[in-house]
């Protein structure tokens, strides 16, 4: 029964695919990697190709394109890719026997012409970037006034004290943004692995200081890992995933987070970052 279904649900993707399908082999039978007809195709805007790409699977198998911030699943999509450059697509193909086969697509993008969140480009350059503690600053952990300051205004540390706080995860450890996979990796200075997870931001979430001037520009969320040191030390340093973003950029980040509840001038901690040299 489960044979017939899938061979049905194959007979509607054939049926109603971007292209017509001629000399296929018969449902139920397998393709190739060599036999996939898949493309990934950039729109020119001006004699420049774009940031927006065109995916087509014209073959009996159902599809999974990965393009690094995500995998789509639809058997024709146009994407968005969010930084300029080479990319590889990686298109996974599902044979109705089970079987699975693949191809990589490479892609390049002359100009972000369809606008993206700049943030993108902020956090992880021209595909990746390195951040650390911006000990240029006065003191780059500590916590505050929720609402009322913009770093740390009470107890304040300096690069050289973080160790005493989160091992490994002062002086010399870094942060590594990436838009393959929306991925955020922490490496350590004691010999700890490398954590990695995932990253997020939300730009439509600000949060207005007590004059209704903006305090906080967005949310950054991580998953499986957190940034630097990213404990809430009053809390039982419990593992802090979601970051108002007072200020980001190019150069230097700043965040925050604040206990559920907090008011105006209630604890707040802030990190202090800056890209690597």
């Amino acid at each position: 029964m489960k044979n017939i279904i899938y061979a049905l649900y194959m007979l509607v993707i054939v049926l109603v695919a971007c292209d017509p399908i001629e000399n296929r082999d018969s449902i139920g039978g397998a393709i190739s990697a060599d036999q996939l007809d898949v493309t990934a195709t950039p729109i020119v805007v001006n004699g420049k190709k774009s940031n927006k790409i065109v995916l087509t699977n014209n073959s009996p198998v159902l599809s999974s394109w990965d393009y690094g911030l995500k995998i789509s699943q639809k058997q024709c999509d146009t994407i968005l890719m969010v930084v300029p450059g080479n990319a590889t697509i990686a298109f996974t193909g599902l044979n109705p026997d089970g079987s699975k086969i693949t191809k990589d697509l490479q892609v390049t993008v002359d100009e972000l012409t369809y606008p993206v969140a700049p943030q993108w480009g902020y956090l992880c350059g021209s595909g990746q970037k390195t951040w650390v503690w911006d000990e240029t600053a006065s003191s780059c952990f500590g916590n505050g006034g929720y609402l009322g300051n913009n770093s740390p205004g009470w107890w304040a540390l300096k690069i050289g004290e973080l160790d005493g706080q989160a091992a490994g995860e002062g002086e010399g450890a870094s942060m590594v943004f990436s838009t393959t996979g929306a991925s955020l990796t922490k490496n350590y200075t004691n010999g700890t692995a490398a954590s990695k997870g995932k990253f997020d931001f939300d730009m439509s979430k600000t949060t207005a200081d007590g004059n209704g001037a903006t305090w906080a520009q967005g949310v950054l969320t991580t998953s499986n890992v957190t940034v630097l040191c990213g404990i809430s030390i009053n809390e039982g340093k419990k593992n802090v995933n979601s970051y108002d973003i007072l200020s980001l950029d190019n150069d230097k980040m700043t965040l925050s987070y604040h206990a559920p509840g907090t008011g105006g001038w209630g604890e707040a901690w802030f990190w202090l970052f800056r890209k690597a040299d």
